[in-house]
């Protein structure tokens, strides 16, 4: 199955954290369904007690890609980022995304700027890429400064930004303003609606202008992977994967 936007081709995958409940119950079920579905890889946010190689064999058997894996950032420490990197490496996957970090202070976030900057020149020799997904408590200001912003001013480009635009949104940032104050690091990108401070609707329920916002992924931040994401959704989690997709596919050409 090919998916484009605006004539280029593009990958869709989804988000596991959006069906845990199934994962837990039945993982290889679970990815079976997504599989069925149309979607083309899988984001991990958790490995249910598989190994790297077990995970692997059945991604392959079903013919899905790990797009992502969102680790956790005690996963990146010195005494556990060799074990992570192979663990990536055998499912496939080089991008590395820390789903949430919490600081008090803006100093903090530039030690933490440093701190990823080294990770990134450690682990690109391997084929990996570290990165940091948003939420929306990243565009609060801090000392005066915007986390966000004094994190990726003060990182390299190795430095992935995967940027969620329904967090992005309600924590008042602007997605495609994201996208283009710091081009080409996003090779996977997040897709949620938000509207009224509600980040759990299908894609295309809300003020979320997909068009604008996806073309900025492709064009702006050299986006590879669109990864679904619902979290609490008014619906069956499944069910809502499968609408979401779909309803994706109205923007797409």
């Amino acid at each position: 199955m090919t998916y484009k936007f605006s004539g280029k081709e593009i990958k869709i995958g989804l988000q596991l954290w959006s069906i845990r409940e199934y994962c837990a119950r039945d993982l290889p079920a679970s990815l079976a369904r997504v599989a069925e579905m149309g979607y083309q890889g899988v984001e991990f946010a958790g490995y249910y007690d598989y190994t790297a190689a077990e995970l692997r064999r059945q991604l392959d058997r079903l013919g899905l890609v790990c797009c992502g894996t969102h680790t956790k950032l005690e996963t990146l420490q010195e005494e556990n980022l060799a074990e992570t990197v192979e663990f990536n490496r055998v499912l496939g996957n080089p991008y590395l995304i820390c789903p949430s970090i919490k600081l008090e202070t803006i100093a903090r976030w530039r030690t933490m700027a440093r701190r990823f900057a080294g990770l990134a020149e450690r682990v690109e020799p391997k084929g990996a890429h570290v990165g940091y997904h948003n939420h929306a408590h990243d565009f609060a200001t801090l000392d005066g400064e915007v986390s966000w912003h004094v994190f990726f001013d003060e990182t390299p480009p190795q430095v992935l930004m995967q940027v969620d635009p329904g967090n992005a949104m309600g924590g008042g940032a602007d997605p495609v303003a994201l996208l283009r104050r710091y081009p080409h690091r996003s090779p996977t990108v997040h897709l949620k609606d938000y509207a009224d401070g509600d980040t759990n609707l299908l894609i295309g329920e809300g003020e979320l202008d997909w068009h604008e916002y996806l073309s900025a992924c492709v064009q702006d931040g050299g986006s590879r992977w669109f990864i679904v994401e619902i979290e609490n959704p008014r619906m069956d989690n499944m069910e809502a994967a499968q609408r979401c997709l779909e309803n994706l596919k109205d923007f797409l050409d």
